[in-house]
């Protein structure tokens, strides 16, 4: 088994049609965040189900998968690395979770790194140092930025808002609406299990937020506190 027959599996459920739609909300023209990438035109359910097929795939093959320059390829190499997270002994998970930072030039869409960050680098990371998440957070490349903020959900799923809040600060003034929305994301997960911890770093921080960023922290707030954050 190789890469090779998971492309063979997949490209045999290609749809131009999806793939022209795919171009589109992915936003792949010129100037835009996916410029140049390329689809097959596969709904994410037959992704996985592929992924789970070749679950078996060693290491070595998967991340030549992740090199594909279509979309869906590289999403199925990732769904396979996170279903081999899961399973994982730490040795097994450290090997995954090193593969996956050598390759983030791969990991280059907002899908492909919601799909994949918390399970791989922030299980990988939720007994360890995490300044490498710093090193990203601070990075030009935005997917990076955006692997930094998303890899906290797992500490977030474990009471854990330390890393997420520092992280959060860090992005404050980022320019890309991408992380503004995955920064709120994170902080209005935070917020869901500690109002408290959400409002503390909003009464702190609110005259530097991106509104986009305010809005998605706040939207499970009362409608009370939500107006009262929206008018500062």
């Amino acid at each position: 088994m190789d890469h090779t027959n998971v492309q063979e599996a997949l490209r045999k459920m290609a749809d131009p049609e999806v793939a022209e739609s795919s171009t589109q909300f992915f936003k792949t023209g010129f100037g835009e965040y996916g410029e140049g990438d390329r689809f097959l035109g596969i709904r994410v359910p037959k992704v996985r189900k592929v992924a789970r097929k070749f679950k078996q795939l060693s290491l070595e093959e998967t991340e030549r998968l992740l090199h594909s320059d279509y979309h869906e390829e590289r999403l199925c190499a990732l769904i396979i690395l996170v279903n081999k997270s899961k399973k994982a002994e730490k040795d097994e998970l450290k090997k995954v979770s090193d593969l996956y930072l050598d390759n983030t030039e791969y990991i280059n869409n907002w899908d492909l790194v919601d799909t994949s960050a918390e399970y791989i680098v922030g299980a990988y990371l939720s007994d360890k140092d995490r300044s490498i998440l710093y090193e990203l957070a601070k990075s030009d490349n935005l997917w990076e930025r955006r692997i930094a903020i998303l890899s906290t959900f797992h500490f977030i799923k474990n009471d854990d808002f330390d890393d997420t809040l520092a992280i959060a600060k860090l992005l404050l003034e980022d320019e890309h609406d991408l992380i503004h929305k995955a920064t709120g994301w994170m902080l209005r997960e935070t917020g869901k299990r500690n109002e408290q911890v959400l409002k503390r770093f909003l009464d702190e921080h609110i005259s530097f937020m991106p509104r986009t960023m305010l809005r998605y922290a706040i939207e499970k707030l009362p409608e009370s506190d939500r107006q009262k954050y929206l008018s500062k």
